[in-house]
């Protein structure tokens, strides 16, 4: 369900200026006036990751093994980073932070600097299968990978060392992020679990209760208090959101209900002074939806 008020809020706050994304890839920037400035798209094929980088910068993955730096403002691409050599699955960076970490179905993982040249300044290879989790520490010194082939890794970003590798049977690891301020990372899977690692040792501190289907990514809020996590669906099964307690009852909380397909990605929005706390969700029914966090849209 969509969040009325929230909306509402949102929408007032938009300025004369928009963004317009057209299906062939472009985007142009309308003024009131009307003149458009056309944008060259950041990618040759499809956008696989996107994640913040700084205030005014966002950074993208994509099937054409290509990582690209854009401008949120102009939408103009800045950077454009190649070294991988199949598509890219992920995209992460400790926010504020000049380094871009990008992760492949080449099974490796690779460090960019924002300022430094167009080849990666750093390789962590090691993994068997594709990447599919990618997380970093927020003063951006270590790195934690999740794979398909049932591992986690904690690497040295200064070294490329690999500080340490767990594995667990069945555990097809489907997207990973850092609690803030803490040591933990938190990880989605395959077998339908969201696992909570103590990064310090690389072991297994919590694993809350499993889903009915597979969870496919998660977020946690910014005071590491929650973490939410994604279900796969079809036909109305499935493709809730959850709300998980990381400190107290280390327990679910709520569920947000309404996709009709899989879940594919959910966040945690930043908190307005007129809005209450909320998240969004996308999924394959070609919707977006934005939720109340603590009514779970019945408010």
């Amino acid at each position: 369900l969509l969040i009325a008020r929230a909306m509402g809020d949102l929408q007032s706050k938009i300025s004369l200026h928009t963004t317009k994304y057209r299906a062939d890839g472009s985007a142009g920037q309308t003024g009131p006036g009307g003149a458009s400035r056309q944008h060259s798209p950041a990618h040759s094929d499809a956008v696989t990751s996107v994640a913040a980088l700084k205030p005014d910068l966002c950074v993208s993955g994509g099937r054409d093994k290509s990582v690209a730096v854009c401008s949120w403002r102009s939408g103009a691409a800045l950077r454009r980073f190649v070294g991988h050599e199949r598509e890219v699955t992920k995209v992460t960076s400790a926010l504020d932070s000049n380094r871009i970490f990008s992760a492949s179905r080449d099974k490796t993982v690779m460090m960019w600097e924002l300022h430094g040249t167009s080849g990666p300044s750093q390789h962590f290879p090691g993994h068997d299968l594709v990447v599919t989790g990618l997380a970093v520490s927020p003063d951006a010194s270590q790195l934690c990978t999740g794979s398909r082939d049932n591992t986690v890794c904690k690497w040295d970003t200064e070294t490329g060392e690999c500080l340490g590798r767990a594995a667990i049977s069945r555990n097809l690891v489907t997207h990973l992020c850092w609690v803030p301020g803490e040591p933990y990372v938190i990880q989605t899977s395959e077998d339908k679990t969201t696992r909570v690692w103590d990064s310090r040792g690389l072991q297994v501190a919590h694993t809350f209760p499993a889903k009915q289907h597979i969870q496919t990514c998660c977020d946690v809020s910014q005071d590491g208090r929650y973490c939410l996590s994604s279900s796969s669906g079809s036909a109305g099964q499935g493709g809730e959101a959850t709300l998980w307690d990381l400190r107290q009852t280390r327990g679910r909380v709520c569920e947000y209900k309404g996709h009709f397909q899989t879940t594919n990605s959910c966040v945690f929005l930043p908190r307005g002074p007129a809005l209450s706390p909320s998240i969004a969700t996308s999924s394959s029914d070609s919707t977006v939806k934005v939720w109340d966090q603590d009514t779970a849209g019945r408010g």
